[in-house]
């Protein structure tokens, strides 16, 4: 349940990034419930290793879905900015989101 909600939050963020070009007062809504949604089922959901490299992805993600916040506060002030938080977190999640499976595999082959 947590996994489809996950994806439908991160649709949800996406979609909104979309809309801001058309409906500029309809998209920081959206955005918002998403981005809490999501942030909240990140933080709900930490890393499961030992790792202290493992550990520091996990506040790459807390640190993305913080810039995801601040890009929703300038997106309802209807400031460009918004797009430049966006951006940084996005790249953020996406290396945590890369680098935490291998991370983990690697812990697994250690302790086997």
């Amino acid at each position: 349940m947590k996994d489809i909600l996950f994806r439908i939050a991160a649709s949800g963020i996406l979609f909104s990034a979309l809309l801001y070009l058309f409906a500029p007062f309809v998209a920081p809504w959206i955005m918002a419930l998403s981005v809490l949604i999501f942030s909240a089922l990140t933080v709900t959901k930490p890393y499961p290793g030992k790792s202290i490299r493992g550990k520091r992805l996990f506040n790459f993600q807390i640190f993305s879905c913080a810039l995801m916040i601040v890009a929703t506060y300038l997106m309802f002030r209807q400031r460009n900015e918004w797009a430049l938080s966006m951006i940084a977190g996005a790249v953020f999640l996406l290396y945590a989101a890369i680098t935490i499976p291998r991370e983990l595999e690697k812990e697994n082959i250690s302790e086997s």
